[in-house]
């Protein structure tokens, strides 16, 4: 019996439907490891342990966190490329894995050479200032900003990081020049506003939250859509007069390229159920965010849009890494 081209082609795809059905049935064999790009007890260290303890159990296998901190993710998002495309290793990515294609040159990755497989939550940048200093709100932060540019330093967790970025953006929204100085992360950045050293500081919601707290440091805005769940009586940066603004950290899966269709749909359901877990929305909550399922179409349309936003603000910014 003859099969003509177009019997060959629906044979051809039924071939490989049919392994790519199998390697999901048979995936995971062995430990997944989840990869991290920062140090242990941060924001995205505690949101990927609590989903790895869900997915082992979604998965039947250990889900492994693994801690690899340097170059601005980069390492963690080489060590990720690097893997074979089998499911095995998985990275829970942030905003720098849209960013940094742009803010490092010569380009580290291409964004085509990582898949994404699902978004799991965001955590809303902040803008707080000394409790006890002149800066009492964003429209007071904007007044003396215009009256005086660049009399008004923020902090931040370092040159290309989100909150600079964010900051970056606020400014143009609001037509404002404030000084930014940068940090090695967020602890001294805050450390000097409530000394006194600089005005304000742009971090994400739960570095703040302790020094707030504690009546140290006073939350001028969120900068998300809705109001923060741990800081529900500070306006959003849209009730502070600018709508449709929006810079939050946000936190997805993501696979090497090429990952066989059947496990990326497979590890999308289970993070879709872990999602739906109490223990995982709580500990989201707890790190100040909100659960953000979605499709995987979804995530990867967003992972291009943040790419192409971001590219443009840091050439025209001229930001470089430090």
């Amino acid at each position: 019996m003859k099969f003509n081209r177009r019997q060959a082609v629906l044979a051809t795809l039924a071939l490989a439907a049919g392994a790519s059905a199998r390697a999901a049935d048979a995936w995971p064999s062995k430990p997944v490891h989840l990869i991290v790009g920062y140090s242990a007890g941060g924001a995205v260290d505690t949101i990927a342990r609590a989903l790895a303890a869900q997915l082992q159990r979604e998965l039947g296998q250990p889900v492994i966190v693994e801690n690899k901190p340097g170059a601005g993710t980069n390492l963690a998002i080489k060590s990720l490329i690097d893997s074979p495309p089998d499911g095995q290793v998985l990275m829970l990515a942030a905003n720098a894995l849209a960013a940094n294609v742009t803010l490092f040159q010569p380009a580290p990755y291409a964004l085509d050479k990582v898949q994404a497989v699902s978004l799991v939550g965001r955590v809303p940048v902040v803008i707080a200032a000394n409790a006890q200093g002149g800066v009492d709100s964003i429209k007071t932060l904007i007044s003396q900003s215009k009256a005086k540019p660049d009399s008004i330093d923020y902090g931040s967790p370092g040159n290309g990081s989100t909150p600079h970025l964010a900051m970056e953006l606020f400014e143009r929204a609001a037509g404002i020049r404030l000084s930014h100085v940068p940090y090695k992360g967020g602890a001294q950045a805050i450390t000097d506003v409530i000394g006194g050293h600089i005005q304000t500081v742009a971090l994400n919601a739960l570095e703040v939250l302790p020094h707030a707290k504690a009546g140290k440091l006073k939350v001028l805005a969120v900068l998300s859509p809705q109001r923060s769940a741990i800081f529900p009586d500070v306006p959003t940066i849209a009730e502070s007069g600018f709508p449709g603004f929006e810079a939050s950290v946000w936190y997805g899966l993501v696979a090497p390229a090429g990952l066989p269709a059947a496990v990326a749909t497979r590890l999308h359901q289970a993070v879709q159920h872990a999602l739906a877990q109490p223990e995982v929305r709580d500990r989201l909550t707890s790190a100040g965010g909100d659960v953000a399922p979605g499709s995987t179409t979804m995530f990867a349309e967003m992972l291009n849009s943040e790419q192409q936003r971001y590219g443009k603000l840091i050439r025209e910014a001229h930001i470089q890494p430090e």
